[in-house]
């Protein structure tokens, strides 16, 4: 899949059928707004945006994406995606009225031959333009439209602040249901304090900075190893949070991976929630949290390989 950061792209890249929008987690609404943008002999790609507007109007929000860059950009090229444009979203595109936009962007910029949007999506300054307006633009400039239908699972529409909404109360089940694989946290293995090692449940460390939290607690997780000599896949017991037992308050990632004996220092790892097992919880000494350990990897065993 070719990446780019702009909309000034060679000829070569020019004339593909495109999906538009965040895809922050690239949810089932977003792969059906892929899927009809899908034209036989015509180049696929996406059109998203970099920082997340979000991030650009209100710095000061929590974090709130369900994915990075790089974990996006994963799954679209999974998707089939030929090329991803990753438009800076700065102040010149914030400004941006939404024909100049749908002309300078869309037609003369990328060159695209097709349009396809979710039917909530807006764009221009002060999100002025809807789907009506982008296939009159369409029309004008030469760029076919479609519009995708909102889907819903389990009487819930599919949107990002839904799945976001099911992490936060603990129901990683439901957001796989709208996302269509299970929740992933992708990133580096960084380096931590090493209590579970002397704890004898060494993990393996990330960070979660930017990205929205789910409920803070333990996990039952599938593990890709994505570079190194280890490469591959194992099952694994996840915490997220703060470590309260040890008085640490910036949140984290940690994993403890079954039936492995390694070094992850630096490779890229992508964790799956699978079930949530229990909240964060201090306990009175490190035998029982030894203890509550035991358990949570006897019980994350039983749910990965039932």
């Amino acid at each position: 899949m070719r990446v780019y950061d702009h909309w000034q792209i060679p000829p070569e890249a020019r004339g593909a059928s495109i999906a538009m929008g965040n895809f922050d987690g690239v949810h089932l609404g977003h792969r059906s707004v892929i899927d009809l943008a899908r034209r036989d002999g015509v180049p696929l790609g996406v059109v998203t945006f970099e920082p997340h507007p979000r991030e650009f109007f209100r710095p000061e929000d929590p974090p709130f994406r369900l994915m990075n860059a790089e974990a996006r950009r994963n799954r679209l090229e999974k998707l089939g995606v030929d090329s991803l444009y990753a438009l800076p979203f700065d102040a010149l595109l914030a400004s941006m009225e939404p024909e100049p936009f749908a002309r300078d962007v869309l037609a003369e910029g990328l060159g695209v031959s097709n349009v396809t949007v979710g039917r909530d999506f807006r764009f221009g300054r002060k999100r002025a333009g809807g789907v009506e307006e982008l296939a009159l633009f369409g029309q004008r400039f030469g760029f076919d439209v479609t519009v995708a239908p909102l889907l819903e699972v389990e009487g819930v529409h599919v949107s990002s602040t839904a799945i976001r909404n099911a992490l936060s109360e603990g129901q990683p089940e439901l957001a796989a249901a709208m996302l269509g694989h299970l929740h992933r946290i992708e990133g580096a293995v960084i380096h931590g304090e090493k209590r579970g090692r002397e704890l004898g449940f060494p993990t393996a460390n990330m960070s979660v900075d930017g990205l929205h939290l789910p409920k803070l607690g333990v996990y039952a997780v599938k593990v890709d190893v994505m570079t190194g000599p280890q490469k591959g896949s194992y099952m694994g017991a996840a915490s997220l949070g703060v470590r309260p037992m040890f008085g640490v308050n910036t949140p984290n990632l940690e994993t403890y991976l079954l039936d492995f004996k390694g070094d992850l220092y630096g490779q890229h790892l992508s964790i799956a929630l699978v079930e949530y097992l229990r909240p964060e919880l201090a306990f009175t000494g490190i035998p029982d949290l030894i203890t509550q350990m035991d358990r949570d990897v006897e019980r994350t065993r039983e749910i990965l390989t039932a």
